[in-house]
């Protein structure tokens, strides 16, 4: 056993702020789901009646929330994601950020949404301390976006993502799940859609993330694959390893540069070696992986009276059996519990 895995076994002699596994990894990268519920339909994500979504006093209040992330900023987060469901749902999340602003030291903060209300919340959000947004987008194409997540909201994710750019949220960022017989043959109108409006855009391999959705490893479009669907309208030159780090997007500059579009693999090339993430659900769960099949409950320690220490020794204690890799590939893979909107992006 190296001296690393034996630091992440035993939970002692831990570097001072640093969340470090048995592998080496420090996790610096904070997504809290602040709720599970949305107000879209992505037909690949939820059924169209919706999930049975969480009772309000299962979820984190402001407080508890603010007091974990707290705890998760003084073992060496740096910076803290807000995710869902859609977090633009949770009433209070303006007040979330200005709070978690104010912690020492200060993380980044950042917001992956669908964008849909973002146009009304965006100066409020970058006033409290947001940073930057990523916006969760398959297509540009209305009418597809209508059949996609039945609901007719294209016009204001484009009213989000542009006031998104005028509040200084940058750089804005696009997300796109690329889906065979969805959106596979739009995915260069939607490069152009972006880089027409100073968007970065990466492209995402569909992920088996949705129990209640069938996904099969041979039908999936490949990183490669939308390498090559981009190449036959834009020239695409790799950029220097050294400028990725732990981010999981391949990038790459379009027809020469400045502007870029990122590649993220994570079933053909998984990243998990650089992994620098930790999770916490909209019910205080800490999850080590975004695939894990269990889960450290941090509620029942807030709401049984523990004190920080003991809620980070549990946090420490999950990371410690933190795996290497995610596991699609191995025979023995199964999805998670639950669905990708209870587990945060």
């Amino acid at each position: 056993m190296t001296e690393v895995e034996s630091i992440a076994v035993s939970g002692t002699s831990r570097p001072e702020g640093a969340l470090i596994d048995r592998y080496g990894r420090v996790a610096r990268d904070l997504r809290v789901s602040v709720t599970d519920r949305c107000n879209l339909r992505c037909t690949y994500c939820m059924p169209a009646e919706g999930l049975p979504w969480m009772a309000k006093p299962e979820m984190l209040d402001d407080d508890e929330m603010v007091r974990l992330i707290g705890i998760f900023v003084e073992l060496g987060v740096r910076q803290v994601r807000f995710t869902g469901g859609e977090p633009l749902l949770r009433r209070s999340l303006v007040d979330v950020v200005r709070r978690v602003g104010e912690l020492t030291p200060r993380p980044q903060m950042a917001l992956t949404t669908n964008a849909v209300g973002l146009d009304r919340l965006a100066g409020r959000l970058a006033d409290a301390g947001m940073n930057r947004v990523n916006v969760s987008l398959d297509t540009q194409d209305a009418e597809t976006f209508k059949k996609l997540t039945l609901r007719d909201r294209f016009a204001d994710v484009e009213k989000g993502l542009a006031a998104a750019a005028a509040a200084g949220l940058t750089p804005v960022k696009v997300n796109s799940v690329v889906m065979p017989g969805v959106n596979e043959d739009g995915i260069a109108d939607l490069l152009q859609w972006c880089l027409d409006r100073d968007y970065e855009l990466r492209f995402i391999e569909q992920m088996p993330l949705d129990a209640q959705h069938a996904w099969e490893r041979s039908e999936m479009i490949t990183a490669d694959d939308i390498h090559a669907r981009l190449g036959e309208r834009f020239t695409l030159t790799p950029m220097p390893d050294s400028a990725r780090g732990s981010a999981p997007a391949e990038r790459f500059l379009v027809n020469g540069g400045p502007q870029t579009v990122g590649i993220i693999a994570s079933v053909t090339r998984p990243f998990c070696g650089a992994c620098d993430r930790v999770r916490l659900t909209a019910d205080g769960q800490v999850r080590n992986c975004l695939f894990s099949r269990r889960e450290e409950d941090l509620r029942a320690l807030l709401r049984g009276g523990a004190s920080d220490e003991d809620i980070a020794a549990a946090i420490t204690g999950e990371m410690a059996r933190k795996r290497a890799g995610h596991g699609i590939d191995d025979l023995s893979f199964v999805q998670p519990d639950r669905p990708m909107s209870a587990i945060g992006g």
